[in-house]
């Protein structure tokens, strides 16, 4: 089950149409069945609580008035995030860089 701060794209009508942020899932009276507090990260941000079934939160389609909906999680894919390769330990240094010291941005301030 998706669970707080978890990111979801909400479908309408099996189309993209928002991403949301899990804020909370607080169990209603009926079994089963939950308020999930949702942050439509859109502009302007609007919180909206729907109360939905354990499948629905997990992804499993619903209807709101009518219409098809369905949340998905986001995740991160993997090729999303730049290879950095493992540098050579007998490799030359760098000729463009400074024989690879860290330099402090808070001691370059001008007094």
């Amino acid at each position: 089950m998706a669970q707080e701060n978890d990111v979801v794209l909400i479908y309408f009508e099996d189309q993209p149409m928002t991403f949301a942020r899990i804020e909370s899932i607080q169990a209603d009276h009926k079994p089963d069945w939950y308020h999930v507090k949702l942050l439509l990260l859109q502009v302007p941000l609007q919180p909206v609580t729907w109360i939905l079934r354990t499948a629905y939160i997990d992804g499993a389609e619903f209807t709101m008035n009518g219409n098809r909906m369905r949340m998905a999680p986001v995740v991160c894919p993997d090729d999303a995030l730049p290879e950095i390769p493992e540098p050579e330990e007998d490799a030359p240094p760098d000729p463009g860089g400074k024989d690879g010291r860290v330099i402090s941005f808070p001691g370059l301030k001008k007094p």
